[in-house]
């Protein structure tokens, strides 16, 4: 029987296939994947670039092309490459790098030999996951709220599996110390600290395993800002739960909610990401929207109103997906290119400088080979084909 060819490609990315094995994968090499490059504040080598000086523009994380998903947290980064393999850098004192060590590390560094990683995450907490692709989800790092999903609040310097399920899809980590997920079966789970009610349970109990949002089987995908979540169904509609002091949550109010509800009746929203109290969109159509705090510009609507309900960010229709900073927005256009806005003050936008901030999307270089991006706590990740 001939093998399967263990590679599939998505948007550029070339990942291990669901069904590949050991033996295919040793019959073909690798395909070349996207470039990593990492900007802006690199205190406990962040960045991953082996050193802890400061980058105002996109540097490139060594020479290698075979990375395929990224996350960017407080002071430090995950990787997985095209092989299955998974990697960290930058700060470790939780254990947050799943080395076994809390020791900090300025360039990547493997965790484990394991070849069948497919994504990680984490944010401005020090709590990490990943999932496999096998669909079995793993965690470490700080667990004082029962973040880790393992049913305590011990922490863990390298990964854990959470339960035994085999249908994990995607998931979020906010700063808060909680996970939000998505399984393959459209339903949504959500653990760990829940004080302003962003686990979307209905009530503000920690829960230190997964437990399900609602009974609904149509969620598609996942993101969390500071002390808020978004979620959108596989019909379009936008939703949201949690802190809301902001109007963050675009409901046209300051209400705080423990349970989801729906942003206006749309059906077209694509994407969505959270930042601190401001979030970013887009449709469908390609248009993109923002809402929520907007102290520095943040929003990208040239000034720092900030607003409860969402609102159209210029008259474009050629973004394609968003990642939110800590004061600051990230978005990628169809044609490639790569444009930033909001808090600059360590040149976290990858400008070039370190200009307070921008009140409206700039132009990150001249290229239009860029993929995706994660920002985390004043530096960015982001994948570039080459």
């Amino acid at each position: 029987m001939p093998l399967t060819y263990p590679y599939q490609q998505y948007q550029g990315v070339w990942t291990l296939s669901q069904a590949s094995d050991a033996v295919a994968q040793s019959k073909w090499p690798v395909p070349p994947g996207p470039a990593l490059f990492a900007w802006g504040n690199n205190a406990s080598g962040r960045l991953g670039l082996g050193n802890t000086t400061y980058y105002s523009s996109p540097k490139q994380v060594g020479t290698l092309i075979t990375w395929s998903n990224i996350a960017s947290g407080n002071a430090y980064g995950l990787a997985v490459k095209t092989d299955g393999t998974l990697w960290s850098w930058g700060n470790n004192s939780q254990g947050q790098l799943g080395l076994g060590n809390t020791t900090n590390y300025s360039s990547p560094k493997q965790i484990g030999v394991l070849t069948n990683w497919l994504k990680v995450a984490c944010a401005s907490y020090t709590s990490s996951a990943a999932i496999k692709t096998d669909g079995t989800l793993w965690t470490w790092g700080q667990n004082n709220f029962g973040q880790l999903g393992l049913g305590n609040t011990t922490s863990y310097s390298s990964p854990k599996q959470v339960g035994a399920l085999t249908n994990w899809l995607q998931l979020t980590n906010n700063s808060a110390g909680s996970f939000i997920a998505v399984k393959t079966n459209g339903t949504l789970w959500a653990w760990g600290k829940n004080q302003m009610g962003y686990l979307g349970l209905g009530n503000t109990t920690y829960y230190s395993s997964p437990k399900q949002i609602g009974a609904l089987t149509t969620w598609s995908f996942v993101a969390s800002s500071n002390q808020s979540t978004f979620a959108i169904k596989t019909d379009g509609t936008l939703w949201s739960w949690g802190q809301n002091d902001v109007g963050q949550l675009a409901l046209g109010n300051t209400t705080y909610y423990s349970s989801p509800r729906q942003i206006g009746a749309l059906t077209n929203w694509s994407s969505v990401a959270g930042a601190v109290s401001s979030q970013s969109a887009t449709k469908t159509d390609g248009s993109l929207w923002a809402w929520g705090w907007n102290n520095i510009g943040q929003l990208g609507f040239g000034d720092t109103v900030s607003r409860s309900s969402p609102a159209q960010v210029g008259s474009l229709y050629n973004w394609l997906k968003t990642s939110g900073g800590r004061q600051n927005t990230f978005a990628i256009k169809t044609d490639g290119t790569l444009w930033s806005w909001g808090k600059n003050d360590v040149g976290q936008l990858g400008l070039g400088n370190t200009t307070a901030g921008y009140s409206s999307p700039k132009q990150i270089g001249a290229l239009t080979t860029w993929l995706s991006i994660s920002s985390g706590l004043y530096s960015t990740l982001a994948l570039k084909t080459t």
